[in-house]
């Protein structure tokens, strides 16, 4: 079920009011309400993929409880979790990488891979949930968290329809303990919610899905196209993964507050980052916390010499990137950027940018306006590898986009059409940089005027059916 469709907009008021006005008595029955809501939600694209997250979660809660029962024997209890480890990341490989090595094997050997491939459909956010399952077992294992012995709970931190399919990928010491205590309707919270919710639509329906009509038409013909079309096509893309990512979370995390819950922040504004590292505390950062807490501190972190930090960042990069798809230019991808952290690591910069960028001003210094064109630029490079369909397409959709031809007025066939694309960037832009140093985009908790907010609201609705493009899905539903 998608959250830019019909059908979401009938789910959602149907499961709030039941949730709020039926269930909100008894909590073990509201939990199992929310089990119930989130499954239909999942199984509404492929109802056999529910078996699949039904056992991932029972594993992961059973674990638990193992290594509960013999935390007085630490070599079971490792062995305990190292086991639910090992057996989510089979499922996840099997999935999600199988056919890929089953091909890279058959063509190393110049064998068939007729023979070797599942040839299986890639369930909706199993990177997702897996890694928040796994999230708890690795913290109960650490002592970080207690237990739970209460399976509906569970099943609830885990299945959470807002963020199942693309998160934000929770952590069980923030989300779990939230299942475990009675919830109060809070109005004031739900209001942020649905300003939350309409911001995070109008990226994906109006920036992001506008966006793509030009990059698909762009990247299906790239070998046609001048250099400075390609760059276009590139800029685009980079706020349409911005605007069908971000959006995505701000629906999730907006939904989420109707509901009493509090998810984690998992967008920061990164397009204005003044170096890679600080884009990257920017940007998904529920999964790159994930990987800084559970491999890269483990692996020792900076704590230990440089060639080892050097060592530690490339092995998360490489990780990240192989997390989003068993395809050689995420791999690639995520190299780019380790190579990019590189420098910063070496002259002990990359902690250098941790606070808000232009604080207390309203524009940016020259330096600072560089520093973020800079950043922006390296990451289009970046999303050009992760956009490409294999390495030789990438690669020669830069070569095509550093030519000469860089210089010349791009490709524009309908002037109509970028009239919202325009618009609808520069309005997200203008939107994000004003309220830079907020939980997100559209708190308006600082306007005091009924009639102001209200008007911000109109606006935006209109905006959303005026310049809204086409319903697409949205581009992590595939990771």
């Amino acid at each position: 079920m998608l959250f830019n469709s019909i059908e979401f907009a009938i789910f959602l008021p149907v499961v709030f009011l039941l949730y709020w006005f039926v269930f909100n008595k008894n909590l073990k029955l509201q939990n199992l309400f929310i089990v119930v809501a989130s499954y239909v939600f999942y199984g509404w694209w492929d109802w056999r993929f529910l078996f699949l997250i039904a056992f991932t979660s029972f594993c992961s809660w059973g674990s638990g409880l193992l290594i509960e029962k013999y935390k007085d024997s630490p070599r079971k209890a490792k062995t305990i979790s190292a086991l639910n480890i090992v057996l989510n990341l089979l499922i996840l490989g099997v999935f999600k990488y199988y056919d890929f090595f089953a091909k890279e094997f058959a063509q190393l050997f110049g064998l068939s891979s007729d023979g070797l491939l599942l040839n299986i459909i890639l369930p909706v956010g199993i990177s997702f949930y897996t890694f928040q399952a796994l999230s708890y077992s690795i913290d109960v294992y650490r002592g970080k968290l207690a237990p739970t012995h209460d399976v509906i709970q569970f099943f609830a931190f885990v299945s959470f329809f807002p963020q199942l399919v693309a998160g934000p990928i929770e952590r069980a010491t923030n989300l779990l303990p939230q299942f475990e205590k009675a919830r109060h309707f809070d109005y004031d919270t739900a209001v942020d919610g649905m300003r939350q919710i309409l911001w995070g639509l109008f990226k994906k329906m109006v920036v992001a899905d506008n966006c793509a009509i030009y990059v698909d038409q762009v990247f299906n013909n790239y070998q046609s196209q001048s250099g400075s079309t390609l760059l276009l096509a590139a800029v685009m893309f980079s706020f349409q993964i911005y605007g069908d990512f971000s959006g995505y979370s701000d629906i999730a995390i907006g939904t989420a507050k109707l509901f009493g819950i509090k998810l984690m922040r998992n967008f920061n504004m990164p397009y204005f980052s003044r170096d890679i590292a600080e884009f990257w505390r920017r940007w998904h950062i529920s999964l790159t916390t994930w990987f800084r807490d559970y491999v890269y501190i483990p692996l020792g972190g900076s704590r230990v010499s440089k060639a080892k930090v050097v060592r530690n960042t490339f092995v998360i990069f490489l990780l990240s990137g192989f997390w989003h798809g068993a395809n050689w230019t995420f791999i690639v991808w995520g190299a780019y950027h380790a190579l990019l952290f590189l420098p910063l690591i070496l002259l002990g910069k990359n902690r250098k940018y941790t606070d808000v960028v232009a604080a207390g001003r309203w524009l940016p210094t020259w330096k600072e306006a560089g520093q973020m064109l800079l950043t922006f630029l390296l990451a289009v490079v970046g999303w050009i590898i992760f956009r490409a369909s294999n390495i030789t397409e990438a690669w020669h959709y830069l070569c095509g986009m550093f030519d000469k031809s860089l210089l010349s007025v791009p490709w524009l066939d309908d002037r109509h059409y970028y009239i919202p694309v325009v618009l609808s960037v520069a309005v997200m832009l203008v939107v994000e940089w004003l309220q830079r140093d907020r939980d997100h985009a559209f708190d308006l908790s600082g306007i005091k005027s009924h009639v102001l907010k209200f008007g911000i609201y109109y606006v935006m609705v209109a905006l959303l059916f005026w310049l809204g493009g086409h319903a697409e899905s949205f581009i992590y539903f595939q990771f």
